[in-house]
Order: structure tokens, then sequence, then C-alpha cells
């Protein structure tokens, strides 16, 4: 267990509580208009979600000024970025911003970032470099990023850490790690690397359908991005999958191990394997066609999830 170096101002146990056991994690965000946003959060609030979730793409929204829209139109959610890609902005605009937030919805906002994908960060004319070495120094230099203004609260920091060597970094250098794309066991990992205090807040994509083939039909075409995606396919292989379970779309195996799918009460049960297996938080995130469908599933699964 590495030794933590981040600074000690975060109150981890307050931050694990804060963000509620459960969380929201919507990709369909960044396609929808913003009164649309506004509705969806309000009515994620209403349902009893802790933390609402997001993503971004170098063809979607920013990351921070999405995040002061959602925290605009909220009166209690932690917005969590899931992740912002250091390739999106430099680190003092990273640290600036984050601090802006944080100020201006009094310690809402929590930020998630992430090395991205080498596809991803090329197609947008930068270098991808090596993924541990390049998050540390982009922390680096976001620690070493004066600021001014007023700040009540430091922000809270978590990194898109999947194997070892990032949730090590994860757990010296943030707040924690907001693992995407993962099974139970996985977080069983990633809390023996991490040790007890840092935040733990896994993903867990999930289909509200009892149908086996119709709900992996659904489960395959979410998971398809993701599995040509080296960064996804390198830690599967760690959680002993091998190149059979990524073809034609995906085994059954890794398909169900990825993507739960069943009523809401099968589906409150992954949720609570991960919990038993070391995560302090767990992001829900509905695989559906359209932010209503996602809302609707989220409002089904609320009385297994939220309490």
């Amino acid at each position: 267990m590495a030794e933590r170096t981040a600074p000690p101002s975060v109150d981890l146990p307050a931050l694990k509580r804060r963000p509620g056991r459960t969380g929201a994690w919507l990709s369909s965000l960044a396609a929808v208009s913003a009164d649309q946003e506004r509705r969806a959060v309000a009515s994620i609030e209403e349902l009893g979600y802790g933390t609402l979730w997001f993503g971004e793409t170098p063809t979607g929204k920013e990351a921070l000024t999405h995040a002061a829209l959602l925290l605009s139109a909220s009166r209690r959610l932690m917005i969590a970025t899931g992740i912002a890609s250091i390739y999106g902005r430099d680190a003092t605009a990273a640290a600036a911003g984050a601090s802006t937030l944080s100020e201006a919805w009094q310690g809402r906002f929590v930020l998630g970032l992430g090395v991205s994908h080498l596809p991803l960060v090329s197609g947008r004319g930068h270098q991808y470099g090596k993924p541990v070495s390049t998050m540390r120094a982009y922390l680096d230099a976001m620690d070493a990023t004066p600021y001014d203004a007023p700040v009540p609260e430091p922000v809270p920091r978590v990194l898109a850490a999947l194997r070892p060597k990032m949730l090590e970094l994860a757990a010296t250098r943030t707040q924690g790690a907001h693992p995407y794309f993962v099974t139970p066991e996985h977080t069983r990992r990633a809390r023996q690397t991490l040790g007890p205090d840092p935040l733990l807040a896994p993903e867990q994509a999930v289909v509200v359908d009892t149908d086996p083939a119709r709900a992996r039909a659904t489960a395959r075409r979410y998971a398809a991005p993701y599995l040509s995606m080296p960064n996804y396919l390198n830690s599967l292989r760690e959680l002993g999958f091998s190149d059979f379970d990524f073809e034609s779309g995906g085994s059954d195996a890794l398909i169900d191990a990825v993507v739960a799918w069943g009523d809401p009460e099968s589906l409150g049960e992954r949720i609570r394997e991960h919990y038993r297996a070391g995560a302090d938080h767990v992001a829900v995130q509905p695989v559906a066609r359209t932010l209503d469908q996602q809302l609707e599933d989220l409002r089904r699964l609320a009385p297994a999830l939220v309490g």
C-alpha cells in the first residue's frame, strides 16, 4: 500500500458521506439541451440519488462549463466529472476552474480526472503520453498553480484509475478513484490497492430488462466502443478475460460481468456486490437510447438503490 502524499486538507470521511451511497451516471447529457438537463437534474434529485456523474468527449460539452450548468440546476446534488480529460485543458485551467466551481456551489463539485484514450487524444491534435507519468506531472502542475480568489474548502479530486499503478497514484496524490467499465472483482482489487481511506466510486452499467437476448444485445451496443480501447482491454485481461471474450461484441461471460441486467432487485444486488467488495459509492449508469428512458430506469431502480 502506497504512502499518501495528497494534501490532508480534504476530509476523507466527510467526502465519503457527501456523495451518498448511490449516484447516477448519465452519458446522454452531452447530447441534449440545457433545458432537458435541468429537468433531468430535478428528477434525479427528487429520486434521492446523491451524485450526478457525467463524461466528456472531444465532440461534446466541455466538462467544467457543463458542471456549472448542472450545479446551477440543482440544490443539493454533488456533481462529478467522470471524467474530465487532462488533454482537454491545461493543469492551470483545471485547477482554477475546479476551485471556481467549488466556491460558487459550496463544495458540491468533485473533479474526476483521466488520461482518456489514444484515439480520442490524437484526434484532437495531442500526443498521448505514458498514462501514469503524464497524470503525475499534471497533478504536480495543478498543485503548483496559484489561485488568489476565495476557495472555502479544497476541491476533491479522483482519478479514472483501472490498473494498479494508476490506482496507487490515485491513493497517494488524490482523494480516490472512479473506475469505469469494471466488475465487483475489480472493485475488490482496487480497494486492496487503494487501502482503506480513499474514496472508491466505481461506475456500474445496468440494463433494466429481464429478457436475456434483448438485454445482452443492448449491453453489447453499449460495450462496443470500450472493447476497442486498449486501456479497458488491458484492465479486463487482468481480471482473467482473454481475447476470445473480446470477439463478436463480447462473450456472454464478459458482458454479464461488466453490464448488469435484469429486474430492479437483481440489479440492486449487483450494486451491493460492489459495496461488499469495498466501494464507498456506486455510480449507476442505465443503458438506454434516450435520456427519458434513462430517467425512467433510475425511477424504477430507486427503491432498490436509494435508502
